[in-house]
């Protein structure tokens, strides 16, 4: 009885945890929002992330057609190089596949690598940049002359010794983006937090007998945020580039559908000038796409530095 008695006082406790968690979660996405919304390029930006984040999650229902499939017109005849009409909203391709269908399967590929590379990148970069930062001397010089290693290293060189040593595929393709990406923020985040440490409220935690590990993520984490949020904008954008960079090359994976392998499929074929509608659709999302997270951090940048609200 006593156990259960326990277990019915703890249940309206970790209730409350929970709820405070939420009510916590729920306010710093309304003040991320409000950080947005006061920049007008940022709230374009943010729409136009929401809005591809929307086709990537619901692609395989907005598919019309099968985008590997060669299809027929009405006539029966091949839908070969279609310009952009009421059946093919983006026109076909010269094996009469419907180019809306790959742009929205190209989404979803796309948009989960930048957005995964860009992610695991800023957590390497925050974590080297931390440690490096906090502890200085022999752990700075060691993971600084890293990244200096790192910074010598060229992405198109590197992800052809990668998929050479490996073949091609989507992973192989987002693990060489991840090991270069991080470099810029690891640096940044370093003199951010070199800068915080010697703040009166590192002292003060560390005089209370806080470890290093709790200083660190506790107290000069949060103080970073924006600086990170503003570095991930970066990163994910730098990511998409990168891997359209790569797949227009053709050092992306043959079996996948992305932005970069559309524009290669059109290259390849040598309808560059003709078929205007097979360049307009990728060559736009990804300008627009790209654009969308440097509007969005641009409105990081000025919490990140409140001098340039003043500009």
């Amino acid at each position: 009885m006593s156990v259960r008695t326990e277990d019915a006082r703890a249940a309206p406790a970790k209730a409350g945890r929970v709820g405070a968690l939420g009510a916590a979660a729920v306010e710093g996405l309304v003040a991320h929002w409000r950080i947005i919304r006061a920049d007008r390029l940022g709230s374009i930006g943010a729409v136009i992330i929401v809005l591809t984040a929307i086709i990537a999650l619901l692609g395989p229902w907005l598919m019309p057609h099968d985008p590997t499939q060669s299809l027929r017109m009405a006539d029966g005849r091949m839908a070969v190089l279609q310009p952009p009409s009421l059946e093919f909203p983006l026109g076909t391709t010269n094996l009469a596949r419907d180019l809306l269908s790959q742009m929205i399967s190209a989404t979803r590929t796309t948009f989960m690598i930048g957005l995964v590379s860009g992610l695991i990148s800023i957590a390497i970069g925050a974590n080297i940049g931390l440690i490096a930062g906090y502890y200085g001397g022999r752990i700075d010089n060691v993971l600084m002359r890293i990244t200096d290693v790192v910074y010598g290293m060229p992405f198109l060189p590197f992800i052809i010794v990668l998929i050479s040593l490996f073949g091609r595929s989507i992973g192989f393709v987002m693990l060489a983006i991840v090991l270069i990406v991080w470099r810029t923020s690891a640096r940044v985040i370093r003199a951010q937090t070199i800068a915080l440490k010697q703040r009166q409220f590192v002292a003060f935690a560390r005089a209370r007998g806080a470890s290093d590990l709790r200083i660190i993520y506790r107290h000069i984490g949060p103080n970073i945020l924006p600086l990170l949020l503003l570095y991930s904008s970066f990163n994910i954008a730098w990511a998409i580039v990168t891997e359209a960079s790569a797949s227009f090359l053709g050092f992306g994976d043959p079996n996948a559908i992305t932005w970069g392998g559309i524009l290669q499929d059109l290259w390849v074929a040598g309808y560059t000038r003709q078929a205007w509608w097979w360049f307009a659709a990728p060559a736009l999302a990804i300008v627009s796409l790209v654009s969308a997270f440097v509007f969005v951090s641009r409105a990081y940048e000025i919490v990140a530095n409140p001098r340039l609200a003043d500009r």
